[in-house]
């Protein structure tokens, strides 16, 4: 699969910080804004990691 470019949408919500994916519509959190997006990283490595092609390219052109 070719190397692609995401964005991390990082917004403080009380004592978190959440973080959003919106091309794949997949976000995490975190208690700083340096472990809300290493969330983010390690759940989108783990949705790569899991996903059918299928579901990839459904979720990227929606």
């Amino acid at each position: 699969m070719p190397t692609r470019r995401l964005t991390a949408l990082i917004s403080r919500e009380g004592d978190w910080y959440v973080s959003l994916c919106p091309e794949l519509d997949i976000a995490s959190q975190g208690r700083t804004v340096e472990e809300a997006r290493a969330n983010l990283a390690e759940v989108l490595e783990l949705f790569f990691e899991e996903a059918g092609e299928e579901e990839i390219g459904r979720r990227l052109r929606a």
